[in-house]
């Protein structure tokens, strides 16, 4: 998931907002301010409602913030890197480089964010109690009691054993200490999720039908999502068995032919667009990369504005680059295909641009170990 604008770095990630975010955002601002509020406190001001559903809504996307946060560091502490964080239409995701070296460190990377919640819900529960002891009947009590009831119902959600939900990661931890068999425990996992994504689609459709209106769609839609990110998920894992040994250096094509983001696309298409035979064109200078450029982004040009327009301004931007050494396990670099939408990684040595991996050289390489175990086997 990328962030449409950066909200800074938080102990050293970037921290990014995605603009689904703002969907959600203003869809909770909205059912705070003009139904649980006004329906539970009669009789304020509209503008103390929206005070209090602001206040409540901001404070919830911080703890979202909180236990994606906790994850990160933790991930850190275990020996990952961490790309960034980013929060959108379903919460957060923290996105890490690589993969738990071990079930202990996989456990301890997913239970920490169920817990940050947990807490999270606890301390605005107990200050909800104690406002409630104390005679206090207000908005003030609402949003805090809200805000327990969503962080603890956000904790007992995140530790359900499916993924991509944190307690598949739990429950993937578990059988891959059971087994010793990452992959299988992967697989289960997300055979877990798929369970889960039909049970909301049909509870969600069944509340629907039933007159729950856009609650109902909303938690269908929410399967939905679980059901393709536990897709993903297996298919990841499969592949990432296939590739288990392999380097970034075994797969990339070395020394790519490569151009001056200064160049126009009417030059690329007269001078390079025949006569080099791959769909993707790494930008250099001083051969460092600074850029890519694939025949996708040179199409959606119009033809009258390609003699005006350079490579560098329809190219992948520097910093969207995924950057790899080659050395570096191709399993680990497989999750961060996707951080820019062209799927290509350019493997650098001390900066400067040496190779260059592209989905088919992917696809090769999981062909190629299937034939080895084949003819390992002898089927």
């Amino acid at each position: 998931m990328r962030a449409s604008f950066r909200l800074g770095r938080i102990v050293g990630v970037p921290v990014g907002v995605n603009w689904s975010v703002l969907v959600i955002f203003a869809l909770i601002w909205w059912g705070l301010s003009a139904n649980l509020f006004p329906q539970s406190y009669p009789d304020r001001s509209v503008v103390a409602y929206l005070l209090a559903g602001l206040t409540a809504a901001v404070v919830f996307f911080l703890g979202l913030l909180a236990h994606e946060v906790s994850h990160a560091v933790v991930a850190k502490r275990n020996g990952l890197g961490v790309q960034g964080i980013t929060l959108w239409l379903f919460g957060g995701v923290a996105e890490l480089r690589g993969e738990a070296r071990s079930p202990g460190a996989e456990l301890r990377i997913s239970g920490i964010g169920p817990l940050v919640s947990l807490i999270i819900g606890v301390f605005f529960g107990a200050i909800a109690t104690l406002l409630a002891l104390a005679g206090v009947q207000g908005l003030l009590l609402g949003v805090m009691a809200w805000l327990g009831g969503i962080n603890l119902l956000l904790a007992v959600f995140n530790i359900l054993p499916a993924a991509p939900l944190d307690g598949g990661r739990l429950l993937r931890a578990a059988v891959w200490k059971a087994t010793g068999d990452r992959t299988r425990a992967t697989v289960v996992a997300a055979r877990a999720g798929w369970i889960l994504g039909l049970a909301l689609i049909g509870f969600g459709l069944w509340r629907f039908l039933t007159g729950a209106g856009v609650g109902g769609l909303w938690l269908a839609l929410i399967g939905w999502f679980l059901i393709g990110a536990a897709t993903m998920e297996e298919r990841q894992a499969r592949v990432g068995d296939a590739l288990r040994g392999i380097r970034v250096a075994d797969v990339m094509t070395p020394q790519p032919q490569t151009a001056s983001g200064e160049l126009t696309v009417a030059d690329f298409v007269d001078n390079y667009l025949f006569a080099y035979r791959h769909t993707a064109l790494p930008l250099t200078e001083d051969d460092r990369p600074v850029g890519l450029v694939t025949l996708d982004r040179v199409r959606g040009v119009p033809s009258d504005e390609r003699g005006s327009t350079t490579l560098a301004a329809v190219a992948c931007r520097a910093d969207d680059l995924v950057l790899a050494s080659p050395d570096e396990p191709l399993t680990d670099l497989l999750p961060r295909l996707s951080d820019c939408a062209d799927g290509r990684a350019l493997v650098v040595t001390e900066g400067r641009l040496v190779g260059i991996v592209s989905p088919s050289d992917i696809s090769r390489a999981v062909q190629r170990s299937s034939m080895r175990d084949q003819l390992t086997t002898g089927r």
